[in-house]
């Protein structure tokens, strides 16, 4: 099992993230920005070239590159046209630094084929998948409000395989979805999950402490031969690093620390 961890979590600097990441015996890492010190936005090429390094020193693999732009995501006209300009800027840095995956949230995908924001979702998916196609990057979606069927659905009008999905379990079992039949809908565009654990339509909590049901969960994406990274994400709690710590125990308790 390939587990890792989200450096944002850590809820420390970089290099202390990454040295935390090694010493819990994680094999690798999901970059994402860290106030005052990081944000890949703006790395310059050496920059990306100096990051890569870092993360090598440390015995770690780069798993995703979070390529999250907050607000409305990709759902308004208005700038969209500047939002797939800094997703495209993201996807050639997240290839520099050795990575292929670039997971993003593109905000709530309606219900009504015919609604002005769903039709600006896939004209911005169509553009980056094109684009991913061309760099060899896949755009991975996050799951989270809306069902996976209602997710199928939608990216299966894409016609760019680079279009794919970042399982978070939490997200769903959150909004009252079943992760478990979510994994046999989403099987074709599973390309990276986070590690995440949460009560039904309530909040995040520790992972083992929630309603996602992880043997099954598991079990799940080993039958659709599931092997990409595991990535823990704490986005609460008052000790990020020991609830990460127990994550990595109850998914793999092998070479660890207490």
């Amino acid at each position: 099992m390939k587990i890792g961890a989200f450096l944002s979590s850590f809820k420390l600097g970089v290099k202390e993230s990454l040295e935390k990441a090694r010493e819990i015996g994680l094999a690798g890492i999901q970059l994402s920005n860290v106030k005052d010190e990081l944000d890949i936005e703006k790395l310059s090429d050496s920059g990306i070239g100096d990051l890569k390094h870092l993360v090598e020193s440390y015995g770690l693999v780069i798993s995703a590159v979070c390529g999250d732009l907050g607000g409305h995501e990709f759902t308004d006209k208005s700038d969209v046209e500047e939002r797939i300009k800094r997703t495209k800027k993201i996807m050639e840095a997240t290839r520099a630094l050795g990575c292929s995956i670039v997971q993003t949230h593109i905000g709530k995908i309606p219900g009504d084929e015919d609604a002005k924001e769903r039709g600006v979702m896939k004209y911005a998916l169509e553009i980056l998948g094109e684009y991913g196609e061309k760099i060899g990057c896949f755009l991975a979606t996050e799951t989270g409000p809306e069902s996976p069927a209602l997710m199928y659905e939608f990216l299966s009008t894409i016609k760019y395989e680079t279009t794919k999905v970042n399982y978070d379990p939490a997200n769903l079992i959150m909004k009252g979805y079943d992760p478990i039949e979510g994994v046999k809908e989403l099987k074709d565009y599973i390309i990276h999950t986070h590690a995440k654990d949460g009560k039904k339509n309530n909040g995040e909590v520790p992972l083992g402490e929630g309603d996602v049901d992880f043997e099954k969960y598991l079990e799940a994406l080993k039958n659709i031969n599931y092997n990409g990274f595991f990535v823990i994400e704490r986005e609460a709690g008052e000790n990020p690093v020991k609830d990460i710590i127990t994550a990595k125990n109850f998914l793999w308790p092998v070479n660890t620390v207490n």
